[in-house]
């Protein structure tokens, strides 16, 4: 997006007496989240503009403050919002907003114990807390119902804790058969997110088919002319660990978790591929779930609450020894 693209965005942002946020750093009752799928390459930034407003980007309204900050490679916007309210948008965004309340809830105390762990992480380096895309939770600004709101404000300021820290939240939205071991996606353990077997559920991704064609896989893999691939390992779950791609000449072997980011995520829905197809024009994978797999399954929590499974019970399932603890904003 550039600065003209940008000036006529805040042009059409609607001006409310809200009152400008006061917070300091160590103010955990708001978060800064970075609107959109660009990120800064640097931390030399430089802020242009703020104002208490409404603004309205691709589609999604966002309330609070909105910041225009820049760098040598562009623009960039902030929305300061209370965190309560952003766990709202998260939920809402997230998961189904007519789901068992259960499930919602489940949702809005990982969404906020996220979020508090990426506040405490970033709040001190970066401009921005967490962005608004799937790297890290998918906010869509407001676009909430009265089931979410309920589901929010009933946990208002719960989240997951272990030994008295924040819990990084992993979540995704279905595996089948199992979860999945974070090492195998993230590099590194935790003593709360182990690998636990997970109940059929109704979701479309339960079973999948997608046609990556040669052109999208040259240009994620550098690699043109590709005719042949074959999975050389597995993960401990069953999800495929690495791929190796061929062109007759030159081999290229690739993490799966890999090629799902060079592939923008949603393009090979999850690792856990079932078989591969070579046709005339791409590949053909056919596999199960949606996501990295690790932490709670969405669709899972889903079933869980429909079987009578409260939200507490849901997160202990997938978060073992972990415990519900109560923020204190003004920490």
């Amino acid at each position: 997006m550039n600065f003209l693209s940008l000036i006529f965005i805040l042009s059409l942002i609607l001006i409310f007496s809200n009152g400008a946020y006061t917070a300091e750093k160590n103010d955990i009752s708001f978060i800064r989240v970075l609107l959109g799928e660009r990120r800064p390459s640097s931390t030399d930034l430089e802020k242009v503009k703020k104002v208490s407003a409404k603004a309205f980007v691709k589609g999604s309204k966002y309330e609070g403050q909105i910041e225009l900050w820049k760098d040598n490679d562009g623009y960039y916007l902030i929305n300061v919002v209370e965190l309560e309210d952003y766990v709202k948008g998260v939920v809402a965004s997230e998961v189904g907003v007519n789901w068992p309340k259960e499930a919602l809830k489940a949702q809005a105390v990982l969404a906020r114990t996220y979020a508090l762990a990426h506040i405490i992480r970033n709040r001190n380096k970066s401009f921005y807390d967490v962005t608004s895309s799937v790297f890290h939770q998918v906010y869509k600004g407001e676009e909430t119902t009265e089931e979410v709101e309920n589901a929010v404000n009933e946990t208002k300021g719960q989240i997951l804790t272990y030994n008295g820290e924040p819990i990084m939240a992993f979540y995704h939205a279905c595996s089948v058969g199992q979860t999945e071991d974070p090492k195998e996606v993230f590099g590194r353990e935790y003593p709360y997110l182990k690998p636990v077997e997970v109940p059929s559920t109704p979701s479309p991704y339960t079973l999948w088919e997608k046609k990556i064609p040669f052109e999208i896989l040259a240009k994620a893999l550098s690699m043109n002319n590709i005719n042949n691939v074959k999975i050389l390992s597995y993960t401990s779950t069953g999800r495929v660990k690495e791929l190796e791609f061929t062109n007759g000449k030159n081999k290229k072997v690739i993490k799966a978790t890999e090629l799902r980011r060079l592939l923008q995520w949603t393009t090979l829905p999850s690792t856990k591929i079932n078989s591969i197809k070579i046709e005339e024009d791409g590949i053909v994978f056919e596999g199960c779930g949606f996501g990295h797999g690790v932490g709670m399954c969405q669709w899972c929590a889903f079933q869980m609450a429909q079987e009578g499974n409260n939200y507490k019970e849901i997160l202990q399932y997938f978060y073992p020894n972990t415990e519900i603890s109560q923020i204190n904003e003004n920490n």
